[in-house]
């Protein structure tokens, strides 16, 4: 298992690529294949615990409560999206604090009006510039752990632009974010100015199939000065297609036969949940053996 804290992966050479998660099954697969840590996703979990969109409707004890059956699952360090913090300044500090205890290594604040809306859809709007950074003083300060990632993401390029969205990034370095996400992007262009923004805090790139923001390759990112390239909704997507290539031939055909090859195999499925490790502790406390 790779236990290197989230602040030493984030300047892993050649960039760290992140994958969400919306559930403990998918982080395991990831960290199965190998990822060095993992994003749970707000949007991942609205749409697959609550069959809802990304608009702010999941709550700070339903989000909690995902975070542990994630940290529970895997050692990979798990970074949290916590949307807007779940409130104003008191409240991120009490939020800070609630997804640490429940194992977050890295947590994402936005600076978006309540309720929320995925960064790909259109009508954000924002807070202000003060107000956010009291939000992020307020995380840093009550965070548990130094150890403990404050990623800071602003929405402002949907509403007021690329320049106000690099303004209140340099804003949110200065209030203490230890990582920049500057969401949103429209073009090639627009990444590469944002990756030279504030050069001495990581920042991090999110890719969404179907979003606003181009798909460019990692290394490309990577020398715009993107040290974590995230794909917040990727693995979801795969699961949503296969499910419904399944799903589909089950309903036609009563059978599956025809798609027999898209399933995971029954011992692989044991395999990922660790079925063989519970079998070993039934067998040695078994009154049996006594």
């Amino acid at each position: 298992m790779n236990r290197t804290p989230l602040k030493e992966l984030i300047h892993t050479e050649g960039g760290l690529v992140l994958p969400g998660v919306a559930n403990a099954l998918t982080a395991r697969i990831a960290e199965d294949l190998g990822f060095p840590a993992v994003y749970l996703t707000g949007a991942g979990v609205a749409n697959t615990f609550l069959g809802l969109p990304d608009m702010g409707l999941l709550s700070l004890s339903e989000m909690a409560a995902h975070v542990r059956a994630v940290t529970d699952a895997v050692e990979v360090p798990v970074v949290v999206d916590a949307d807007t913090g779940f409130g104003n300044a008191v409240s991120v500090a009490r939020t800070v604090q609630v997804l640490e205890k429940a194992g977050a290594a890295g947590i994402q604040l936005e600076d978006q009006i309540a309720p929320k809306r995925c960064g790909h859809f259109e009508g954000q709007e924002v807070i202000s510039i003060t107000e956010m950074q009291q939000k992020i003083r307020a995380a840093v300060e009550h965070r548990r752990s130094e150890e403990t990632c404050i990623i800071a993401r602003t929405d402002a390029r949907a509403q007021h632009g690329l320049t106000e969205a690099l303004k209140r990034a340099a804003g949110y370095a200065e209030a203490g974010a230890d990582i920049l996400f500057i969401e949103g992007l429209h073009s090639r262009e627009e990444l590469a100015q944002a990756g030279r923004a504030v050069p001495d805090v990581p920042k991090l790139a999110n890719l969404v199939e179907g979003g606003k923001t181009p798909l460019l390759p990692k290394e490309e990112l990577v020398a715009m000065g993107y040290s974590i390239i995230l794909f917040a909704n990727a693995a979801m997507q795969g699961a949503i297609r296969g499910s419904q290539k399944v799903l589909q031939a089950l309903r036609e055909t009563g059978s599956l036969d025809s798609v027999i090859a898209e399933l995971a195999p029954w011992e692989e499925r044991q395999r990922l949940v660790r079925k063989p490790h519970f079998d070993q502790l039934e067998l040695r406390y078994s009154a049996e053996n006594d």
